[in-house]
């Protein structure tokens, strides 16, 4: 079991355009950059838990991953989380809904990403917003925030999946982010 430790932060044009500066400045280690689509699922026991089962799409890869909060009031976000590529999209997603399991949100994300020192830094743009979150463990993301010089930028508490869910459109059972 893997504990996934990350800060999620709101930015805007200008903000994401000086973090861009900083990261150049610190030498962060540019990683690549990616087009998601991202499929979450609900019902049965991913309600009881607050859980996702999440199908993520990027270019020719497919990855399933679950994610169960760990409640605690910090700043950092922390779930456990498993995670595995799977070779085909289409078979785990009837495996998914055959297991009971529908349907419930969509959202779209173009991704950047960078490695410094014990984090990685991610750049997201989605239909409703620009965010960047910082994983790693909570002293790496402090340490991190001090060298990009963030520490007055607005965190983000909500996740993608209660985004969506807030800005997204409703098409019939199913909520949808996408870029236009």
């Amino acid at each position: 079991m893997a504990i996934e430790i990350e800060k999620k932060y709101r930015l805007n044009a200008e903000e994401r355009k000086q973090v861009f500066i900083n990261l150049k400045e610190i030498e962060a280690k540019f990683v690549g950059e990616d087009f998601e689509e991202n499929t979450l699922y609900r019902g049965g026991i991913l309600d009881e838990k607050h859980a996702v089962l999440r199908v993520r799409k990027i270019n020719d890869k497919t990855i399933l991953t679950y994610k169960e909060p760990v409640p605690n009031s910090l700043a950092f976000k922390q779930q456990i989380e498993y995670e595995t590529s799977v070779e085909k999209a289409s078979e785990i997603e009837k495996i998914i809904e055959n297991l009971g399991f529908t349907k419930a949100l969509v959202y779209e994300k173009r991704r950047k990403t960078w490695h410094f020192r014990d984090v990685e830094i991610v750049l997201d743009e989605l239909p409703f917003g620009l965010y960047m979150e910082i994983e790693g463990s909570i002293t790496a993301i402090v340490e991190a925030e001090m060298f990009l010089e963030i520490e007055n930028i607005e965190t983000e508490y909500e996740t993608y999946p209660h985004l969506t869910q807030r800005f997204g459109v409703q098409k019939e059972h199913l909520i949808e982010a996408r870029f236009s």
